[in-house]
Order: structure tokens, then C-alpha cells, then sequence
């Protein structure tokens, strides 16, 4: 009786033994890399240093072989190196900059057939960052004409209810409406149930995000008792089966923001800068709409065109935009990061006139007209919209304003922030205050 009672412990002891050691630990490995101040904000010509780790299972790994590279944002590097880690973080010289801007360190390695990589960047006196894009004289006159060409062409919306888009408290609409040149502007509106006949409510104008996608209605901002009205910029529907998107943007609308880029008159995004324009109209129309308060917002290319919609539409009453592209689009010509989409990265491309065509749609130079209150936020390790680029719009802004920053993000908004700039534009529509 004994032994079987040792014979069975002894089994189960086994048992445990081999079932522990048949578990598969897969980690995964990181690469840590920021620079040592808290802010990531250095003085001119002071030197920038760099703490780099790599770690599994949030411990520090030695013996990992890791290259890295320090220079201006988006520019070719001027410090190339490869260290091998060891239990203790790494510290790397990354230099200095002498006129305001961001140097990034970026580090790779490689292990198991995967790579790794991490980013960095540091930033010296990004207040004082200037623009580079000139301003054209007749700048005013160009945009007052276009507006003006709007204004002849009738509104003519059309509305079709979305049942499996809306909620309890909204009603979702793919919409319609007339553009300049003969096409329309598509967009998702999301409607506020009302709660008492004939009530208004504020609203919102969201401009997109680069790209060739379907819309399905911002309903949770609309939840809030906010109409917004969110629209495609291409000309075309907005609910169709993602495949069509897939197909054009691969397709006819690859590399769209380069169309006609020589010429400032038949450049694409003219028909989109006015296409925001006519989107207030659209909401100006709406017998919900309180007939007052009017904001912007948007992210990347929206984030630009938040800016321009702002600049040219004294009728918006705040706006917010996120990482703005489209902003300083020149600046690799003078050396330094431009703006997304980078076309004048490519020296090929930095003639007269795409770059006199440039500075009609530059969103720098529309920060220098906004005048209402806005909430600007960005990343300093944004690779897709350089932070450079961002500054060189929120320092022209003269108008109250407030920045949000995301350090170590990339081109995207933390939940936190985007949770703020919710919370912003809500108050600011609805009770006026800019905090």
C-alpha cells in the first residue's frame, strides 16, 4: 500500500516536471532607444546623448549586436555605428545641432529571422522653428477666386440613411454634395437623435487622413449631441466594398497628391481645399445645425487640411489638428525634413513650378491666417510627418492655442491625447471655453 502511494507521488511529481518543461517561452525582444532628458528638448549646440536597451520579457539582453544611425529627421545620417549590448543600457553621442530642429537616432537589430528596430529623437528649441516655404503675393486673390467659383455652384445634397451604422441616439447618412468641376464631395454624416423637437446641436467638419478608404460615421462624437460630418476627398462614394479603395489606391489614385502638381490652377487637392469649404456649406444647410458653432478637426493630411479649412472659412469657429501634413513642404529644399508627401525629397522634383504650385497649398501658409482657438498635438518620432514640418505650422499660428505633445509615438495620437482633444472641441462648441 505504501509503495503504491510513493509509486503514484512519484508519477505526478514527474508528471509536473516534464509538463513544466515542455512550455515554450516566446518573449518578445525590444529595443528601447530616447534621449536622456526627460522633455527630449535640447539647447542649441549642446550635445545630445542617447540611452539605448534591448530587452526580453522586459529584461536587459547582452550580447545583441545593434546598429544604429543619428542625423536629421528623414535625412541621410552622419553618425553610423554598431555596438553589442550588454546587461547595462548603452549611451550614444548623437552630436549636436546648431540651429533649431530634431535629430533622431534610429537602431535595428536583427534576431530569429525578425528585425527590430526603435527610434529616437531629440529636439533642439522647437519654438524656434521657421518656416521655409515662401509665400506667394497673390496667395490671397488665388484663394478669394476659387471661393468664389464655389459659390456659383449649387449645393445640391443628397441623403441616404444608413440603419446598420447608426446607434440609439444617432442617425448615420452617406451624403452628397456639389463640387467645383463638376464632381462631388462624398461623406458619412452622423446625426444626433433629437431628444426635443426642434433641437440644435454644434458641429463638426472632419477632413481625412491621407489615403483611398470607405466612412462609417464618427457616431461616438455624435453620441455627445455633435453633428459631424466626415468626408472623402476623391470624388467618389464613400460605402463601397473596400476592394474598390484597395484597387484605386494601387490603381488611378496612386500617389493622387502628386496629380498636376506643375500647375496651381489644376493641382488636385485645389478641388479638395474647396471640397472643405463646401462641406461647411453642407452643414450650414442642415436645419439641425444651431447656425453657429462650426469646428474642425483632423489628423495627418486632415490635420493640414484642419488648417487650410480654417484659414479660408472665417465661418469655423475652432479647430484641432493632429501631426498636420502638407505643412513645409520645402524643406528638404533648404536642407532639412519637409512635409508630408516628401515629393520634393527627390531633387527631380524640386522645380519652379511644383514648388510655386506648393506654396498655394502649404498649411503653413494658412496657420499664418487662422485667428479662432485650436488644439494642435504631434509625436516627435513621427517619421511619416516630421515633427519639423508640424512646428514650422504651429509656430506661424498667431491665433490662442494649445500643443499636446506624444514624445516616443509615431504617427498616430495616444488615447490620452485623443481623449483631450475630444474634450476640447466638445467644451469649446458648446460652452465657448478654451481650455
Amino acid at each position: 500500500m505504501k509503495i503504491s502511494k510513493i509509486t503514484t507521488i512519484l508519477f505526478v511529481f514527474l508528471a509536473c516536471v516534464l509538463t513544466v518543461s515542455a512550455q515554450e517561452n516566446l518573449g518578445t525582444y525590444q529595443i528601447r532607444i530616447a534621449p536622456d532628458r526627460d522633455n527630449w528638448i535640447y539647447e542649441l549646440n549642446e550635445k545630445a546623448k542617447f540611452e539605448m536597451a534591448v530587452t526580453l520579457n522586459n529584461r536587459q539582453v547582452s550580447g545583441v549586436e545593434v546598429k544604429y544611425s543619428c542625423g536629421l529627421e528623414m535625412l541621410k545620417p552622419t553618425i553610423e555605428k554598431t555596438v553589442t549590448t550588454t546587461s547595462q543600457s548603452f549611451t550614444i553621442e548623437a552630436g549636436t545641432l546648431d540651429k533649431p530642429g530634431f535629430l533622431r537616432c534610429i537602431a535595428t537589430f536583427e534576431k530569429g529571422g525578425n528585425r527590430y528596430r526603435g527610434v529616437g529623437t531629440a529636439a533642439f528649441r522647437p519654438d524656434l522653428i521657421k518656416p521655409t516655404v515662401s509665400e506667394p503675393k497673390d496667395f490671397d486673390d488665388f484663394w478669394n477666386k476659387g471661393k468664389a467659383d464655389l459659390a456659383k455652384i449649387p449645393l445640391d445634397a443628397k441623403f441616404e440613411l444608413m440603419p446598420a451604422l447608426g446607434s440609439a441616439k444617432v442617425d448615420v447618412y452617406h451624403v452628397s454634395f456639389r463640387n467645383v468641376g463638376s464632381t462631388r464631395i462624398y461623406g458619412m454624416l452622423a446625426m444626433p437623435k433629437e431628444t426635443t423637437p426642434g433641437q440644435k446641436f454644434p458641429a463638426i467638419m472632419r477632413p481625412p487622413g491621407a489615403g483611398v478608404r470607405p466612412y462609417f460615421g464618427q457616431v461616438a462624437m455624435a453620441e455627445r449631441g455633435i453633428i459631424v460630418l466626415e468626408i472623402g476627398i476623391h470624388g467618389i462614394p464613400v460605402n463601397l466594398p473596400q476592394l474598390v479603395y484597395d484597387e484605386l489606391r494601387a490603381g488611378a489614385l496612386s500617389r493622387y497628391s502628386t496629380f498636376n502638381m506643375d500647375d496651381k490652377d489644376d493641382y488636385y487637392y485645389r478641388r479638395v481645399y474647396l471640397g472643405c469649404i463646401r462641406a461647411n456649406d453642407f452643414i450650414f444647410s442642415l436645419p439641425q445645425f444651431d447656425g453657429k458653432n462650426l469646428g474642425v478637426t483632423g489628423g495627418s493630411q486632415g490635420g493640414g487640411l484642419a488648417i487650410s479649412t480654417t484659414a479660408l472659412d472665417s465661418r469655423v469657429k475652432g479647430l484641432v489638428a493632429s501631426y498636420p501634413a502638407l505643412s513645409d513642404m520645402t524643406g528638404y529644399v533648404f536642407g532639412r525634413a519637409g512635409g508630408w508627401f516628401h515629393a520634393l525629397r527627390d531633387p527631380k522634383h524640386q522645380t519652379k513650378e511644383k514648388i510655386d504650385t506648393l506654396s498655394y497649398y502649404d498649411a503653413v501658409n494658412f496657420a499664418k491666417r487662422v485667428k479662432v482657438p485650436g488644439m494642435y498635438s504631434m509625436s516627435y518620432n513621427d517619421e511619416v510627418v516630421p515633427p519639423t514640418s508640424s512646428y514650422a505650422a504651429y509656430n506661424s499660428v498667431n491665433a490662442p492655442k494649445k500643443l499636446l505633445l506624444g514624445l516616443e509615438l509615431g504617427h498616430a495620437n495616444s488615447p490620452e491625447q485623443n481623449n483631450r482633444l475630444n474634450d476640447f472641441i466638445e467644451k469649446f462648441l458648446k460652452e465657448g471655453k478654451f481650455e
